[in-house]
């Protein structure tokens, strides 16, 4: 599959677009019908652990993270700011892409935060016209998240 760097860059870009505009729905139609979404420590994953943060090995579990982030969110309520560097393609069984990114929360007295930061690394398919996320690794630079992680990185 040969897949146009610009197609990828709008895809990272509606990603974190859609994320902070808590269109949750619309972000998981970036998500291939079959997908998986992981969040792991960068450390856990360098060691071959497995355990993540988060592990979403199909669609309905990850629908389940965003019903049970919307169910959070009454609580600790804040915008946050996904900030997604330049991807970098890399050709190995499939497209792979990896793109640096940085999450702001800003809460309501607004105060901002570094949430966290991180490196995605994708595997993308191409249905019809439009790239979907197969699989989505997010490798979190450190195991500390300054509050509960229901945000979708």
């Amino acid at each position: 599959m040969t897949v146009d760097h610009a197609l990828i860059c709008n895809l990272l870009a509606e990603y974190g677009a859609l994320l902070d505009a808590a269109e949750y729905d619309k972000w998981l139609g970036l998500f291939a019908d079959a997908c998986r979404y992981v969040i792991v420590p960068r450390e856990n994953h360098d060691r071959g652990l497995s355990a993540g943060l988060i592990y979403c090995d199909n669609r309905a579990m990850l629908e389940d993270r965003i019903m049970a982030l919307r169910e959070a969110n009454k609580y600790n309520i804040h915008t946050d700011r996904h900030v997604i560097g330049l991807p970098r393609l890399i050709i190995a069984d499939g497209p792979l892409i990896e793109a640096p990114f940085m999450v702001y929360q800003t809460d309501q007295e607004g105060a901002t935060q570094l949430f966290a930061t991180g490196l995605y690394r994708d595997r993308l398919e191409l249905v019809g016209h439009d790239l979907k996320i197969r699989d989505k690794l997010v490798l979190l630079d450190t195991f500390a998240v300054p509050t509960l992680l229901a945000t979708p990185l």
